[in-house]
């Protein structure tokens, strides 16, 4: 699965993309300080009939991390002229936390370009979000990530770490997947894509992007919600919210997963979206009874 390249309003994109030409399409949208890392273990477990389509945005991974546009609206412009560049018409969106909300901006964008929704822990659902994102937003907040992802106290950062699983210690996915993003910023130009995606889409006081009334403007698809339990980025009763904005849509709570439920339990998490393109193609086709 050695990533891609494609050159998009001039500066290269990395994305992987893998399986069947003639399945359904499966775009897979990660979160900040996020990458196509936290998808790529569930290639195997959904390429053999379905094409999965996995990015990193502009600012992230092995992206170009150019100075400019970091919305929504610019990221769903990208993954459109992706599509377009591959020749898809027409995808299934799954989107984690910042990522969620890309899929909903991409959805109210262009709509006829999406078959369903998959939002998971997504942001755009409500004001509530963690302290230390929002601290992001300050002034000086440049300077002081410059200090905090420096190479020695990263390095420090990581002995306190290893010492820490000699004596039991065993992070979890929520800490793991932090880590390996925070520890991705120890250049100037991942720290700069890093706090211009973060305030183009939250204030000090939480988020200040709502996909309510957007989404209230355009034909609901079918969607399905993920949320981890205990999600201590975002609550996990945003959930709510999302079922107020999109009528009928299909909720799966994770007891006892965090900010990451598609890496706490990653078979379920492919399990229950196998489950969700299947019901809804079953749904749609033509002799159904009832249709």
């Amino acid at each position: 699965m050695a990533p891609h390249q494609v050159v998009l309003h001039g500066h290269e994109l990395s994305y992987v993309d893998s399986g069947s030409d003639s399945g359904p399409v499966l775009l897979f949208i990660h979160g900040i300080l996020g990458s196509q890392r936290q998808w790529t273990h569930l290639v195997d477990d959904l390429d053999d009939d379905h094409r999965v389509l996995i990015p990193d945005l502009f600012g992230h991974g092995e992206s170009a991390k150019p100075v400019g546009d970091y919305s929504l609206s610019a990221h769903a412009a990208t993954l459109r002229d992706l599509l377009d560049h591959l020749d898809i018409e027409r995808v299934t969106l799954v989107g984690h936390s910042l990522g969620g909300g890309i899929a909903m901006q991409f959805f109210y964008l262009f709509p006829e370009r999406v078959d369903r929704l998959v939002l998971v822990a997504s942001g755009g659902l409500g004001r509530e979000v963690n302290l230390v994102l929002r601290s992001a937003t300050l002034p000086g907040a440049a300077q002081v990530l410059s200090v905090i992802a420096s190479a020695p106290v990263l390095s420090r950062m990581e002995a306190l770490g290893r010492g820490a699983t000699k004596v039991g210690w065993r992070p979890g996915s929520d800490i793991n997947a932090i880590w390996r993003g925070f520890s991705s910023l120890g250049d100037r130009e991942s720290r700069q894509a890093f706090l211009a995606t973060t305030r183009a889409v939250i204030d000090i006081g939480g988020q200040t992007i709502s996909a309510h009334g957007h989404l209230e403007d355009v034909v609901p698809c079918p969607t399905m919600i993920v949320w981890g339990s205990k999600d201590r980025m975002i609550p996990a009763w945003h959930a709510i919210s999302a079922q107020r904005a999109v009528p009928e849509c299909r909720v799966e709570l994770f007891e006892g997963a965090g900010h990451f439920p598609h890496l706490d339990d990653p078979d379920r998490f492919a399990r229950v979206l196998r489950e969700f393109i299947a019901d809804d193609a079953e749904a749609e086709r033509p002799d159904r009874p009832g249709a």
